[in-house]
Formats: C-alpha cells, structure tokens, sequence
C-alpha cells in the first residue's frame, strides 16, 4: 500500500508589471469610468493607484469597488491630493468593477495597476503551512505571509529574496506546520520573485 499525504501544493508566477493605465485609460469620467481591464493575468490581486494630468483636482475622490484576494467584496477611496500627480492606494484588489468618481477632474484621469501584489493559498480556507521554496527574481525583496489577508489580517511569517535572478530558497516547518485559522495569503513584489511555490495541508 503506498504512502499516503494530505499535503497539497499551491503555485504563484507573477512577472506582469505595474501599469499605470491597466483598469481605466487617460479619460475625464463624470461619474462612472470605463474599465479597460477588471483582472490581472497573474490571477492574484494588485495596489491601484489613481493619476491626475489636469489641475484644480485636490479634494476630488476615486471610489474602486471589486473583490479582494480571497473573492471578498471591498472598495477604497483614494483622494486626489493635487494636480498632475498619482497617489496610491492601500487595498489588494483581485478584480475591479466599478470605478466611480466624485466630480469631474479638470484634466484626464487612469488608474493602474503598482507592483505591490498579493494572492491567496487554499482559497483562504483554514490551512497548515507546511513549507515553501521561492525562486528569486533580479531585484531583493520580502515575502510576507498572512493570516488573513493583508488589509485585516497579521503577518505570521516573512522570507527575504536576494535579488539574485532564478537562485532557489526552500524551507520546510517542522512539526505540523503553521495555523493559519483566518486562511493564508501572501504578500510581495513584482520583480522580486519568478516563483513560488507552497506546501499546505
């Protein structure tokens, strides 16, 4: 009889990079945008960040409604702070579907996707990590693991890339592994990883 394991595998690749224009092309909305794009080819969930060309606009505001890495619905307002600038937001977004603005700006507006992602394990069902190995992109940066997800939830676990292009780093938790009760998702970079991969049980 062979041997038998409950141990599943879950697998990130996510080289597509930030664009400042990939949910909303250069338009002047009164109220509602065109999207141009709603998801990401990676699957996993992005920062969105709102870019203003005209001037008057400080004070004016762009509420983005979609769906977080675990397919929850969220929605964050990001407020213009000035003329011909961007200003980023603070919520990973795994599909968009509206974005809606206070008033028209007096120049066109985009919204984009930044670098910053994130995406779920397990589909943010409770879960066990067991272990990971990652394989680093070009530039250094850190993995974070949540419990939860990275807006509500706490990081239990952090690895650092070394910026060293296709060099692997693996790791396996002793004992059964870490809880994540309020499911696991995992936070970084584009550019700092190629790949990923997860042990879960």
């Amino acid at each position: 009889m062979g041997i038998q394991s409950d141990v599943e595998v879950g697998f990130i690749s996510d080289e597509v990079a930030a664009d400042a224009d990939f949910i909303v092309t250069a338009a002047r909305p009164n109220t509602t945008a065109t999207l141009a794009n709603t998801s990401f080819a990676s699957g996993g969930a992005r920062l969105l960040s709102v870019t203003t060309a005209g001037t008057s606009d400080n004070g004016k505001t762009t509420t983005i409604t979609g769906t977080d890495v675990f397919d929850n619905a969220i929605s964050e307002i990001i407020t213009s702070t000035g003329s011909a600038e961007a200003v980023d937001g603070a919520k990973y977004f795994k599909t968009v579907s509206s974005v809606v603005c206070s008033a028209q700006y007096a120049g066109n507006i985009t919204v984009g996707s930044l670098a910053g992602a994130a995406q779920s394990v397990a589909g943010g069902n409770r879960t066990r990590l067991k272990g990971y190995s990652i394989v680093s992109g070009g530039t250094a940066g850190v993995v974070s693991f949540y419990n939860g997800t990275p807006e509500d939830g706490s990081i239990i676990l952090k690895a650092r890339t070394i910026g060293t292009d296709n060099t692997t780093m693996d790791n396996t938790i002793p004992d059964e592994g870490i809880l994540m009760k309020d499911g696991l998702s995992i936070q970084y970079s584009v550019g700092t990883i190629d790949m990923m991969h997860f042990f879960f049980a």
